[in-house]
């Protein structure tokens, strides 16, 4: 109970110096050793692009990226070992869900039989090919987990609805569910392979998918483990292949985050952030967004307000639940994810890996 108290006290201090850090101009902040900031890690592999990212620990995450690469810390990032499955350069690694610093699922995404499945329970030492499309028509893009047994993967609607994988025994073998629950996908609906957040789990059952390139940039969420699901509209502009909601985060399965925009860098990104506090019935568009497209999000652990938001050009902190958003950083990173001993990680493009240094 000390060490909790500790921690969550130690976030918060951590917390209030990233607030202050947000708003005061750039020549008034403290200097970098001693603010809170991203340290990159130095992974070794400068040509790859991580998208996938789960973090375990302060010490302990995994990446996943392309050319079917699968690197794991144990130690801070202070050292990375290179983990991929066997056979898998041709891949394209999107998506890495890590139960701790053995166990782990990633997803290969792609049309047909580029979107696999494998799992590990040995570190990344041997793996096992748990799932391999064999239909042409699906595309998958995310997986999520509610623990370390049940988790589901989403792929881009087939037949006009979203499809859902199941798995209820850690990923070792996967189930399509029925699609008589799912609501209809509009023209040209998809979800966004940017960062593994366009599917998020909270809690036992709850679960949201993230839409875009339909004429409304959508929520939906279910409430029973993708059986049945419903959907809402966002502020967030849609009408257009790269235009959507590209990430969400729920700190609870009534509290959550989306962000998104115009993944094209000569194009802008208005209204690229979003909230919910009714489990994302409704969402509200943020007051200040992001200055630009952002593909990454993830709630400050121990905290009911804080979050950060990722993308290409740099990252964004809220310190009021998702109601205005400044940058406090311009490095470029496509994923993030925090974990409950304060240890947040951020991943992107050139083999980057940062941690947050309080």
């Amino acid at each position: 109970m000390r060490r909790t108290f500790r921690t969550v006290a130690a976030w918060a201090v951590c917390s209030a110096a990233l607030a202050a850090l947000a708003a005061v101009p750039a020549q008034a902040q403290e200097p970098e050793s001693r603010a809170p900031h991203w340290e990159l890690k130095d992974t070794g592999a400068g040509d790859v692009r991580f998208r996938g990212l789960s973090a375990v620990s302060r010490n302990t995450a995994w990446v996943a990226g392309t050319g079917g690469t699968v690197l794991r810390t144990t130690d801070g990032g202070a050292s990375w070992r290179n983990v991929s499955p066997p056979g898998a350069a041709e891949l394209q690694f999107r998506d890495i869900e890590a139960f701790d610093a053995r166990r782990a699922v990633v997803l290969a995404i792609g049309e047909g039989e580029a979107s696999r499945v494998y799992r590990t329970d040995d570190g990344g030492a041997t793996w096992t090919e748990s799932f391999r499309n064999t239909d042409a028509k699906a595309f998958y893009d995310c997986l999520t987990f509610f623990d370390s047994r049940h988790g589901l993967a989403m792929s881009d609607p087939v037949d006009g609805r979203f499809r859902i994988l199941s798995t209820g025994d850690g990923g070792r073998s996967w189930k399509v569910l029925p699609s008589d629950g799912m609501p209809a996908a509009l023209d040209g609906e998809g979800g966004f392979a940017a960062s593994g957040q366009c599917l998020v789990a909270s809690g036992p059952s709850d679960v949201w998918l993230a839409t875009g390139g339909g004429a409304h940039a959508r929520v939906l969420h279910s409430r029973d483990r993708g059986r049945t699901w419903t959907a809402a509209g966002t502020p967030i502009p849609a009408g257009d292949p790269a235009k959507g909601v590209f990430a969400l985060a729920f700190r609870d399965r009534t509290h959550g985050l989306a962000v998104g925009g115009d993944y094209r860098p000569d194009q802008s990104s208005p209204q690229a952030a979003a909230r919910t506090g009714d489990s994302g019935r409704t969402w509200q568009p943020a007051a200040e967004p992001p200055s630009a497209y952002r593909s990454g999000a993830a709630w400050l652990p121990h905290s009911r307000t804080a979050a950060l938001a990722v993308g290409p050009t740099g990252t964004d902190l809220t310190t009021d639940g998702g109601r205005t958003w400044r940058t406090v950083d311009t490095g470029s990173y496509d994923t993030v994810d925090c974990t409950a001993d304060l240890g947040c990680w951020a991943a992107g493009e050139q083999g980057r890996v940062a941690r947050l240094q309080r």
